[in-house]
């Protein structure tokens, strides 16, 4: 089963990856740096549609983070 958790830590670990700075992605997302910061920290979760953005802005699959394929 699928945890939040696990959800948390592919995202952060997607972001970190990525080569981009929080200003960077908040910038190219139209949020706060802040908010992203939050998001790496795991204090909080994006919006869905955030989150499709996310993904296609750090050029991963939804589906790895989101657990769906192994």
């Amino acid at each position: 089963m699928v945890t939040l958790s696990e959800i948390r830590t592919r995202l952060t670990e997607a972001i970190r990856t990525s080569g981009m700075t929080q200003v960077e992605i908040s910038r190219r997302l139209g949020i706060s740096a802040p908010t992203v910061a939050q998001y790496i920290s795991g204090r909080s979760m994006p919006a869905l549609d955030t989150f499709a953005n996310l993904c296609k802005i750090l050029d991963v699959d939804a589906n790895d983070i989101l657990c769906i394929i192994d």
